[in-house]
This record gives C-alpha cells, structure tokens and sequence, in this order.
C-alpha cells in the first residue's frame, strides 16, 4: 500500500482473489491477474522496451506459470505474445507457432514432467531461451525436479534455467535481456 501511495507501480505475485479484493477497497486501480494469481497496480505505464517475449507453455497445467511471466513482463514494459498448449506431445502444435516464436528477441518456455520442451525451442530459435520448470507433472516429476534436471542438461544453446515455478524470476531475466540486447552494438 505504501508503495502504491508514493505513486510508485506495484505488482504483487502468487497472491489470491481475496488480497486483491482488499487491496482494491483503498486502491481502485488494482488489477487481478486471475490465471497468473498476481495484482499489478499502475501509476504510470511503463517504459517500453524494445523487441517481444514470447512465453511458451507445454500443456494448459503450465499456465498458471507462464501467466506469471507474461504478466511479469508486460508489466515491466514488454510486449509479450502467449503460446500455449505446445508441448513435444504434440509437435505439431509447436511447429504451427514456430514462426510467431522466432519472431521474439527473447523466449520464456515453462515446461513441467520432462522439461524436454525448452531443448526444442533452443533448437527452433536464434534468441535466449529462459526454461522455467514447474512443479506439474504425473509419475516420475517430482514436483518439477526431473524438468529442472532436464532442462539444466539442455544440450541446445543459449537456454538458461530458473528455478521451479518462477514465472517472476524468468520474466525478469527476459526484460533484462532485452535491455542488453537493445544497448548492445551487435544487436543493432
């Protein structure tokens, strides 16, 4: 509250309906993000940054994740293009959004069971990959822990790892990557 009284944006993470409801009692302005379960709080737009994000999720159980990134990243000053339900279950899928994902500077992939997700974009794209494992997955996941190991292994270039479920962390290292490459001679 503090924050958003100094006029000053807010974006609060893994929170719920109820937190935002109060918050919206003194502060109008604050939006939730149901799937993302966060509540952003604009004073003023933000700056924006150069090139997309594209956040990319293997199956609909990732959303919640890649909500958190896109919304994360939007509210930081990206313009984000959401690709979901295009898991290597069904190739197809992906390869179908193939274009509209190269066409990102940088792409945020959440991925949970095996993590093989991230390994393909990094193999299908030019740009830096954030793999963000989750904790969703059946039989041997471990609550994100074999997409983790999976995804750390990644023999494509160019893809980094956050930790499991942090939508948040890979957004953020996405906007910074966007910044550098917009400052970056070889990126003109």
């Amino acid at each position: 509250m503090e924050i958003a009284g100094r006029g000053q944006n807010l974006l609060v993470t893994r929170t719920t309906a109820e937190v935002h409801g109060l918050l919206e009692a003194s502060l109008p302005a604050a939006r939730w993000h149901e799937a993302a379960r966060s509540v952003s709080i604009l004073a003023s737009p933000p700056t924006p940054l150069p090139g997309r994000v594209a956040v990319v999720c293997a199956g609909t159980s990732d959303v919640p994740v890649a909500e958190e990134a896109a919304v994360t990243a939007e509210f930081l000053g990206a313009e984000v293009d959401r690709i979901y339900d295009v898991g290597v279950a069904g190739l197809h899928r992906l390869l179908d959004r193939a274009e509209a994902i190269r066409r990102a500077r940088v792409v945020v992939v959440a991925a949970g069971m095996e993590g093989a997700l991230p390994s393909v974009v990094g193999g299908l794209v030019e740009a830096p990959v954030i793999a963000v494992p989750t904790s969703i997955g059946y039989g041997a996941s471990f609550q994100g822990l074999a997409a983790l190991l999976a995804m750390l292994n990644s023999c494509a270039s160019g893809v980094a790892v956050v930790n499991i479920d942090n939508g948040f962390g890979a957004a953020r290292a996405a906007v910074l990557a966007l910044e550098l490459r917009s400052t970056s001679p070889r990126a003109r």
